[in-house]
């Protein structure tokens, strides 16, 4: 049981609010200049970059959610008295083959995917490889993309699914709210301002996508690979004047930006394709009781029966 694995530290509510109500409130803040602000984030961005160079950029974005990463466990390890292996999984240790297969299986696709759209569409592609930019760019965000993406695993699925999901005795509400606030944290980025709050959905749904996979998993594994071969992978094929990661990747997407039906394409199709492909090969069963059932009391959780001492003298 994951959600049940937050009962092995020194419970105390309080703990499971401090990072998430300090994270959600700076997004807050954030989003509120953004709105407050004279200058779109396109321009804002853009200038940025003048000044900086994308590389430098880059690195501004992701440092400070590679560090908080370090908060969240240090406060799992340090107040919480939790170790960081169950806050990753229910399993006895943390499945890395789980880790690399979701990375490899998403990766694989993202690029076939990629591949596609530029041979179906060259005139909304440039070419834009130069070797010294690309090979920094690949050792920034090898170091700095997977700690960024798993700062977000770990706040989002792990510390808030956990403590929601104890204080809630079920599994649906920290799913939903989790999956919310997931979606929502990105609605200061600049695809938002660009396509219209309707690029929520897709944001949301991959929350949702996330959230089901750590519930049906038991575990954060598949969502951690997933989230950072989606960020990797993506960071260095394709970017785009309009995105939150302004890369020296391999083609720049040079396309006008349009909001339509192909963002319920990921929600609708690819991820339900993808559940599928995990539960078949993790033997998932009982999805209604791991995405809807409750959650165990700190003492059934706990509990260890008694042994028999007739049993024991034979």
């Amino acid at each position: 049981m994951y959600i049940e694995q937050g009962y092995k530290g020194d419970i105390g509510l309080w703990k499971y609010w401090f990072l998430p109500v300090g994270f959600i409130g700076f997004m807050a803040l954030n989003y509120i200049m953004v709105l407050l602000s004279p200058v779109s984030v396109d321009d804002s961005m853009a200038d940025m970059i003048n000044m900086l160079g994308n590389n430098v950029v880059f690195i501004i974005l992701l440092a400070p959610l590679a560090i908080g990463l370090f908060i969240v466990l240090g406060w799992t390890k340090l107040i919480h008295a939790q170790t960081i292996t169950s806050l990753t999984t229910s399993r006895r240790k943390i499945d890395w083959k789980r880790v690399f297969f979701a990375f490899a299986l998403w990766g694989g696709v993202t690029i076939i995917l990629t591949a596609l759209d530029v041979y179906l569409s060259p005139d909304d592609y440039v070419f834009n490889f130069k070797l010294v930019p690309f090979l920094s760019l690949a050792v920034i965000a090898i170091l700095l993309v997977p700690l960024q993406t798993s700062f977000e695993e770990y706040l989002f699925r792990g510390h808030m699914m956990q403590g929601i999901g104890i204080m809630a005795k079920n599994r649906w509400v920290p799913l939903v709210i989790t999956s919310v606030l997931f979606g929502l944290m990105h609605i200061a980025n600049p695809e938002v301002e660009k396509l219209g709050y309707g690029i929520m959905v897709y944001y949301i749904g991959t929350g949702f996508f996330l959230g089901i996979l750590t519930l049906m998993d038991e575990g954060l594994e598949l969502a951690l690979g997933f989230h950072a071969s989606n960020n990797l992978i993506g960071a260095l094929l394709v970017t785009a004047d309009w995105t939150a990661f302004q890369t020296d990747s391999l083609y720049r997407d040079v396309s006008e930006p349009g909001l339509g039906w192909d963002v319920l394409i990921p929600v609708l199709l690819i991820y339900p394709i993808l559940l599928f492909i995990f539960a078949r090969k993790y033997k998932w069963n009982n999805w209604q009781h791991r995405l809807f059932g409750k959650v165990q009391s700190q003492e059934e959780f706990l509990f260890v029966p008694p042994q028999n001492d007739s049993l024991l003298e034979h």
